[in-house]
Formats: C-alpha cells, structure tokens, sequence
C-alpha cells in the first residue's frame, strides 16, 4: 500500500523507531516523519500536515489529545490515530471527541498496527479490541446509574467513577491530566451536591454500590 506522509509523535526513542522500521517495512510511504513531543509536532505539523498521524497520550508538556484537537482544527482532513497504554474509558472518550479516528494499545502486535494505518488510510477507525470492550463496559456503567450521579458534571462523573474503581486521588489526577488540588476541589464539590460526608456515602447515593 502506497500511503503520501506519516508522523509518529512519541516520546519514547525505542518505541519511535520500531513504529518508524515496521512503516517502512510494510508500507510505500514518501514522508515519515518522527518527533519527541507534541509541541515540536503541532508546530511542524500546522504548517505541513500528513494524511495519518500516530500519537502517543502520555508525553512531555503537551499531551497527545491536546495536539490532536488543535491539529484537526487546523488540519480537519489530517487522521489521527492514538497509540498508548492508557485503557480508561474517560481518556479514550477524550481522545475521540479530539478526533482521533483509531485508539490502539502499545501491546497490540507491529503488524495490527500497521494494518490498522492501513484501515485509516482506506476510512476505517480500528480499535483495539480491549478498547472496545472498555467502552461498552463504560456505557453499561453510566446507564445503571441513578437520577443523583446524573446531576453532576461530566468531570465530576468520571472523577467518582474512578473513586468507584478504588483510585486515589493522584492516580485520578494522573489518569485524567488534572491537579491533585483540582481533583480535591472536584471530589468536595461531589460530596456538597450530594449532600455526604465520604466516598462510600457518595458511591452508595449514585447508586455504585
């Protein structure tokens, strides 16, 4: 398959030359470009724009979902495709709303991966099948909830799902891209809505436990 421009942005060196030799390895590609971080990238990727790109989530500064929102303003024609180790249903609806037409795990096999640049390439949107399942699971969650969960913001919502799923409040901020801070604020503002005092009384009145 003959496909014109392809950029990795990945911050890890291993993993971007891998994904580079299996491109080459595989596909008819006249451009292939590389870079470490998503500003580097947004700036070089604004000005000259690829048909596919492969991002990574989790990089210095700016994240990966960042760059793919405002490259698809620009760039709306421009696929992008998420290539990470985050499966939380609350980051790969982040990611899709961005723009990204595929969401992959770092684990699936080199040549899924290529197949599915391929499936983008032809308009297809790949999914890993974790992701999906993840994503089913996310809804089936969000309908057994009551008329109090739905009261909250959408923030506020996945925030105590993951208090549901026994996070803490760093891995929460983490998991999100939030402050620790901001993830306190967010988690009294639940409890004041609600009207509790701790996570089991909150859990218990939306109906996750």
């Amino acid at each position: 398959m003959k496909i014109d421009s392809i950029a990795i942005v990945e911050d890890d060196d291993k993993v971007r030359q891998y994904l580079a030799e299996e491109i080459h390895r595989s596909i008819e590609v006249n451009d292939l470009r590389s870079f470490k971080d998503a500003e580097t990238a947004l700036e070089e990727l604004t000005a000259n724009p690829v048909q596919i790109g492969l991002f990574d989530i989790n990089l210095p500064g700016m994240n990966g979902i960042d760059c793919i929102q405002r490259l698809k303003i620009v760039h709306p024609k421009m696929q992008m495709m998420v290539l990470t180790v985050y499966d939380n249903p609350d980051v790969i609806f982040d990611a899709l709303k961005a723009g990204a037409t595929s969401y992959l795990l770092k684990s699936t096999p080199p040549h899924k991966i290529v197949e599915a640049i391929e499936e983008v390439n032809q308009g297809g949107s790949p999914i890993s099948s974790q992701i999906a399942r993840k994503v089913i699971e996310a809804f089936a969650s969000r309908n057994k909830t009551n008329k109090y969960f739905q009261e909250l913001s959408r923030r506020e919502q996945e925030i105590l799902d993951l208090l549901s799923k026994g996070f803490r409040y760093k891995e929460i901020a983490d998991k999100l891209f939030l402050s620790l801070d901001t993830v306190r604020t967010h988690t009294r503002n639940i409890y004041e809505k609600l009207h509790v005092n701790s996570r089991v009384e909150a859990l218990k009145k939306t109906g996750f436990m």
